[in-house]
């Protein structure tokens, strides 16, 4: 998730997101209205002794509302660096963590599959909340009578860090919960399958967080509940393609030199696109004599309008910064690049930046399938063993 960088604490980026921006002032208005509301519930539940008259007049109610926002997301970022600090701890590398409409997202270059690793991981941003829920209500316990607004933030910082921490144990994987479900289950089976079970777990909450929020009419609750739902489905979508292909590589999966059809570039654009209806491919590398020069592809032919086709070529349109792999490369850095990358195909070179290749989606999509019916183990020791001249 991008942001707009505002800081870097012990090697971690802290980024704000756009939709942070816009719920900041949101969330003031809606507390600063509720103001009064909030002081009669913990004057009831807390002892809190807050006098609402004094702090329903004027700007005080915008003003209470705007820092008791700041105290929430700063509880948040502490909550994510509980999450980071450990993971860093067990040599994870964090990349950044932004705040943003739903509160904070730690962005990790890889997910722990230990379940150890996890578990604390995943227990360490709520046991942070408690903390800052702890001390908290520590000033507020040790502010003097009288002093109604510090009473009130600080009660109601109290009180929302508690929340947010047992919200966040919810088993609604990806949260925190979820992913402590998800260790507990990989402890006992395969971590794909562990991920499987607890992504089914978190639609289900994410489900019903849906219902209830639009029952109750809470536009955040829904917004809530769509993001859980969608990224337990990415993130099981994404172990899966990891495990299916553990061990496969490029090489296993991707179209031969020999077997590669490409363009060259004075190619006219007509020409291109007849070529792409007929062998059904809509990506090709561009040669000049032998080298790798560039990559077409069915978008690029597209920005030449029909009747100037047989005038354009295809140096003309061709992309030449050109992303690449090796073919000793794993099949899921592969697909990572390519999403990376926002590309369909990848060129695969050796050593000496020679073409040996073409790795494509659809290649990775049918490997995928055949590996998930139990057909490609001896497809892939035979490509191997040709590979590496044993037949």
């Amino acid at each position: 998730m991008r942001g707009l960088k505002i800081g870097t604490v012990v090697g971690i980026p802290v980024r704000l997101n756009w939709t942070f921006l816009l719920v900041l002032p949101l969330f003031a208005y809606l507390i600063g209205t509720e103001v009064t509301t909030i002081a009669g519930v913990m004057n009831e539940t807390m002892g809190a002794g807050i006098d609402p008259a004094a702090i329903g007049g004027g700007a005080v109610p915008w003003l209470l509302g705007f820092a008791a926002v700041i105290g929430l997301f700063a509880g948040v970022l502490l909550h994510e660096f509980g999450h980071s600090l450990v993971a860093m701890r067990y040599g994870y590398q964090i990349e950044s963590i932004t705040l943003w409409l739903l509160g904070g997202l730690a962005n990790f270059a890889e997910f722990p599959e230990n379940w150890k690793h996890e578990f604390w991981i995943a227990v360490a941003g709520p046991i942070v909340s408690l903390g800052v829920g702890a001390v908290c209500y520590g000033v507020f316990w040790l502010t003097p009578a009288g002093s109604n607004a510090v009473l009130f933030v600080f009660g109601y910082l109290a009180l929302l860090n508690v929340v947010l921490a047992v919200f966040n144990m919810l088993p609604a994987f990806p949260m925190d919960g979820g992913r402590v479900l998800r260790a507990l289950l990989a402890r006992s089976q395969p971590h794909a399958q562990a991920t499987q079970r607890a992504a089914t777990v978190g639609k289900v909450f994410a489900f019903l967080m849906g219902v209830v929020g639009v029952v109750t009419f809470q536009l955040l609750l829904i917004v809530l509940a769509f993001f859980v739902y969608i990224a337990a489905s990415g993130e099981a979508q994404q172990t899966t393609l990891k495990a299916v292909f553990e061990d496969v590589t490029v090489a296993d999966v991707m179209t031969r030199r020999e077997e590669l059809h490409t363009v060259t570039e004075d190619t006219s654009i007509a020409e291109l696109m007849s070529r792409m209806f007929e062998e059904r491919h809509t990506g090709y590398p561009v040669m000049d004599g032998g080298v790798l020069v560039g990559m077409v592809t069915l978008e690029d032919a597209r920005e030449v309008r029909e009747v100037e086709r047989d005038a354009y070529r295809v140096e003309d349109v061709m992309a030449t910064d050109v992303a690449s792999v090796g073919a000793d490369t794993d099949a899921m850095t592969a697909l990572q690049a390519m999403q990376e990358h926002g590309v369909g195909r990848l060129p695969v070179l050796d050593a000496d930046g020679e073409l040996v290749g073409l790795i494509s989606r659809s290649d990775l999509m049918t490997a995928f399938n055949i590996i998930q019916t139990g057909g490609t183990p001896n497809v892939i020791t035979g490509r191997r063993a040709e590979r590496d001249g044993l037949f």
